[in-house]
């Protein structure tokens, strides 16, 4: 009979080890994976599209007409300040230098003249052979000769100016852009298009736009624009490829007025370019870091929508309570900011927050792990139990 009771027991034991797995399916089922909200650092980037500008820019024109002789440099030259880039028929400029400079002699030679005749008139007046109204008028014929003189010499400086001003020269160092005119063409001083565009791109400018209200945030977090300029960290710039260039930059001017028709303010990002790898009037886009120290950090996974707002689940005494939190508009795709709603220590569902019911008993893994245990100790013990009556029977 002992030994029916024994087979019965044992019997019972496996029936009940076969449903276990079921059982265990069922409390898988049930799991959900909780976070303790902790405090972390985070650095956010915001881009912010933008153009770029050589640190100085020039429109070359000429000062004088003219057809042009010689083109002295190549498209895409890299040309120094004072080197002569074109030249512009000389001959007409060079002609009216030597008369300028002709005239000049003539009005000096009349000035000596003049001079003379002065000289000669004061002894004559003293020695009374002429009258005073001779020695006037020689008097002013000295004025008109001087006269004569100082418009000889403007009119030889305007020549020379005009002469000079057919070699056109760069106004400084730069890269220069294409060139729209051949040797031949006829150009003046009021064409339109330049002869070529000289761009200073050793240092390059990116011009972007902020949003106002982004802007007064950032007014109000330093104290004030003037402040936040200094203080903000430095930048980056994804270039046109959507490559990172290898040099940061800073934010050195911010517009002090806002645009009516885009409500927006317009930055300028400085980047240093000694090696030319960035071009006036290429495109980029910079981004500007914002360093979050001591932040509440969740996942998106752990947040659900509703009516435009974002909630999470708190795990409190096993039951999922909903709770509504606030959180900073700039994210990385991936982690929530929280402002307010949740603080340290608390723990949330960390997954598939929008399948949870409110009130839901939550099982985390620990539970599980926690109740499994429990029941392999429960099997060991009556396990044990069994083989120690089963020896006793025997005895």
């Amino acid at each position: 009979m002992k030994r029916v009771l024994f087979l019965l027991a044992s019997l019972a034991m496996l029936a009940s080890c076969k449903e276990a797995p079921k059982k265990q399916q069922t409390s898988r089922e049930r799991i959900y994976k909780t976070m303790t909200v902790e405090a972390a650092d985070r650095t956010l980037t915001t881009g912010y599209a933008a153009t770029i500008s050589g640190c100085q820019t020039v429109e070359i024109r000429p000062q004088v007409s003219g057809m042009i002789t010689d083109i002295l440099i190549n498209e895409g030259d890299f040309v120094s300040k004072g080197q002569v880039l074109f030249v512009i028929d000389q001959t007409p400029y060079k002609a009216a230098y030597e008369i300028a400079q002709a005239n000049v002699k003539s009005a000096e030679a009349g000035l000596s003249t003049a001079q003379l005749i002065l000289d000669s008139n004061k002894e004559l007046f003293e020695q009374g052979v002429v009258s005073e109204f001779d020695l006037m008028t020689s008097r002013n014929d000295l004025v008109d000769a001087e006269a004569r003189l100082a418009l000889a010499r403007a009119e030889e400086i305007n020549a020379t100016n005009n002469l000079s001003y057919t070699e056109v020269r760069s106004p400084l160092d730069g890269v220069a852009s294409m060139i729209p005119y051949r040797v031949g063409a006829l150009v003046s001083s009021s064409i339109t298009t330049p002869l070529v565009t000289v761009s200073d791109d050793s240092e390059v400018y990116a011009y972007f736009s902020m949003a106002e209200n982004t802007m007064l945030d950032l007014i109000q977090a330093y104290g004030s624009l003037k402040e936040a300029i200094r203080e903000m960290p430095e930048v980056e710039l994804l270039m046109s490829n959507g490559k990172k260039y290898p040099k940061k930059g800073r934010i050195d001017a911010v517009s002090g007025t806002i645009s009516a028709t885009t409500g927006a303010v317009s930055l300028r990002a400085t980047f240093p370019n000694k090696s030319r790898l960035l071009r006036d009037g290429g495109s980029g886009k910079v981004v500007i870091p914002t360093i979050l120290n001591n932040s509440i950090v969740i996942p998106q996974s752990a947040t659900y929508e509703l009516q435009e707002k974002i909630f999470v689940y708190k795990v409190i005494d096993g039951k999922a309570v909903s709770a509504a939190i606030t959180v900073l508009p700039q994210n990385n795709g991936v982690e929530y900011i929280v402002e307010s709603g949740l603080s340290v220590g608390d723990v949330i569902i960390a997954e598939g927050a929008g399948l949870v019911r409110e009130g839901a008993i939550i099982k985390t893994e620990a539970d599980i792990a926690a109740e499994e245990a429990a029941k392999k100790a429960a099997e060991q013990e009556a396990a044990k139990a069994a083989e120690q009556q089963s020896v006793s029977n025997n005895a």
